[in-house]
């Protein structure tokens, strides 16, 4: 099955450079569920989520033959969702709030980057930037330099965002409620 493709990202992005429809659809099964959890971020809504999704593969496809990975494929697909997904909400002027997930994807276990509600109501009240640091950081688990080649900031300034995103949860009430629920 193309998911289960124990070729790295790098060789799967050189096997589809030359024709191989698996390799495209093995980064595709990989990297979808990612992608469409990224987009519910923005637009809140399933089904939008999953039309971004898809508009950002479709994008991805088009730069076959010839796609160059200079760095981690999220690296590439994290503004090309965030654009799409902003942009889709501009069209829209509508932002659905809500807790829906994503269940018409495959699980990705226990630890699936979802955030306990507590953290994720006070990450929700940071600034945009600060939470998209964090996000991409914590949840994502991107490096620090990737971070900053996908957001096109230097480093010091995701260091600067990751840094003022925690000290406002240390700050935060619900973030301290749950870190005292944890240690007892």
């Amino acid at each position: 099955m193309a998911g289960d493709d124990p070729r790295t990202d790098e060789q799967l992005v050189e096997a589809a450079n030359a024709g191989d429809a698996r390799a495209f659809a093995a980064l595709y099964l990989r990297h979808r569920q990612w992608a469409a959890d990224l987009a519910w971020r923005f637009v809140r809504d399933r089904d939008v989520a999953l039309d971004v999704m898809q508009d950002a593969f479709l994008q991805l496809l088009g730069r076959f033959p010839g796609f160059r990975l200079t760095a981690r494929l999220r690296t590439f697909l994290y503004p090309v969702v965030k654009h799409l997904a902003l942009d889709r909400l501009r069209r829209s002027r509508r932002h659905v709030a809500g807790d829906e997930r994503l269940d018409g994807l495959p699980a990705r276990g226990a630890g699936d980057g979802a955030p306990p509600a507590g953290i994720a109501a006070a990450v929700e009240d940071l600034p945009e930037g600060q939470r998209e640091v964090l996000l991409m950081r914590f949840v994502d688990d991107l490096p620090l330099a990737d971070i900053a080649e996908a957001l096109g900031v230097p480093v010091g300034t995701v260091k600067s965002r990751l840094h003022n995103g925690l000290a406002a949860l240390r700050a935060d009430p619900r973030f301290a409620e749950l870190l005292a629920d944890r240690r007892r």
